[in-house]
């Protein structure tokens, strides 16, 4: 495939050295850039298409658009595919009200990405200290329900999501507590020094202490 100079030029500077602070340095100097993302994107290559998420032009995300991503990340290994849509969450979903909007439609979504970034978003309202949402009780019986039979990736989120259920909302604490204990998932896992476990009766105490809830 023939690239435009700008993109050669760009492609030039990434390598398997290249680092997440080196692509937000080369998006900044690019600032928005819609034609260029998506010609980035279609290198089909990892770190090209997170470049490409920092610099699209968020006015033409659609969910049409975001589908043809989704179908595209589908092409990567787990861990990329879903570092690539929670990327695309933090980056460009959560940053205008329309693409927002979007996102809380994704509860039932017949993509897991999406169903991914849903709950995400959720645990997100919540670790980011704002007031919880009034959807609490609502996303519980979702997730006692479902959380099991889920995709992995979805089973994460919903899983993260129950753990800041449970450390902002103190009545619901006793309940996502004995959730992590029924389901045992994430029990055991190794983590680096200084993460949290994902363990929900781990990851509700030890995040409650920090913050003193």
């Amino acid at each position: 495939m023939k690239f435009s100079s700008k993109a050669e030029n760009i492609l030039g500077q990434i390598n398997t050295k290249t680092k997440l602070g080196d692509l937000r340095k080369i998006a900044k100097d690019i600032k928005k850039d819609h034609e260029l993302a998506v010609e980035l994107w279609s290198t089909e290559e990892f770190f090209p298409r997170l470049l490409a998420i920092l610099i699209m032009d968020n006015k033409q995300i659609s969910q049409d658009f975001i589908n043809e991503l989704d179908k595209d990340m589908q092409t990567h290994l787990l861990d990329e595919r879903t570092q690539l849509m929670d990327w695309f969450m933090a980056n460009q979903l959560t940053k205008d009200k329309k693409t927002i909007t979007l996102i809380e439609s994704w509860k039932n979504s017949k993509s897991a990405l999406q169903r991914r970034i849903f709950w995400y978003y959720q645990a997100r309202l919540r670790w980011m200290g704002q007031a919880p949402p009034s959807n609490t009780p609502e996303l519980l019986d979702k997730i006692e329900a479902d959380i099991i039979k889920e995709e992995p990736e979805v089973q994460w989120a919903m899983n993260f999501t129950a753990g800041w259920i449970g450390i902002h909302d103190k009545q619901y604490r006793k309940r996502c507590i004995a959730l992590g204990e029924k389901t045992g998932l994430y029990k055991g896992e190794m983590v680096s020094k200084g993460c949290t476990p994902d363990y929900l009766p781990e990851f509700i105490t030890i995040e409650s202490d920090k913050r003193n809830l």
